[in-house]
């Protein structure tokens, strides 16, 4: 079993900052949906829920059973078999619903081509200060009384790639 014990040592300011960072991107995300969007989402979130199934369900449980046993007791139908009304609700919340996904499904792949935009710019930028780590490390390694000899794949890493030379890359790799 892991240990879930929490230390009383504070979080170190790098961790701060990036979580600070990402809360105030959030923040920003909300702020920026308009209100349609905004109704939209929370309403996507009461559909997308097993009480709205299980109420869906005995919806359509309590109309037919209504109807049928109306029917049987000589009462007032509203909708006799093959339940015609029944299935218009049941398009017409289809319909609803399933544009109601689409339109928080787009909403969410906006944010996540941001993050991968962010996430690019990160890993370019680590990129970039690992080449230059490698290379002050081997400048340092040639000062040494005590050379070692070449590194061949220490002179290669501290070359930065191109990001335009690995997109072309990539694009011609495509089927």
């Amino acid at each position: 079993m892991p240990d879930t014990q929490q230390t009383d040592q504070p979080l170190p300011n790098a961790v701060s900052e990036n979580i600070e960072t990402i809360a105030d991107f959030c923040a920003r995300h909300e702020m920026a949906k308009s209100a349609p969007q905004a109704i939209i989402e929370r309403f996507s979130l009461v559909v997308g829920s097993p009480g709205y199934v299980v109420a869906s369900v005995m919806f359509i449980v309590a109309w037919i059973g209504w109807n049928l046993i109306a029917k049987a007791s000589g009462g007032s139908v509203i909708d006799e078999p093959p339940f015609f009304w029944l299935q218009g609700i049941i398009a017409v919340n289809a319909f609803i619903i399933s544009t109601t996904v689409l339109i928080r499904q787009n909403h969410a792949a906006k944010l996540a081509e941001h993050h991968v935009h962010l996430d690019l710019q990160l890993s370019l930028l680590t990129e970039k200060k690992a080449s230059k780590i490698i290379e002050l490390l081997e400048q340092l390694r040639a000062d040494l009384p005590v050379r070692h000899g070449r590194d061949p794949e220490a002179e290669e890493l501290q070359r930065s790639a191109d990001p335009k030379a690995v997109l072309s890359a990539i694009e011609n790799e495509r089927p």
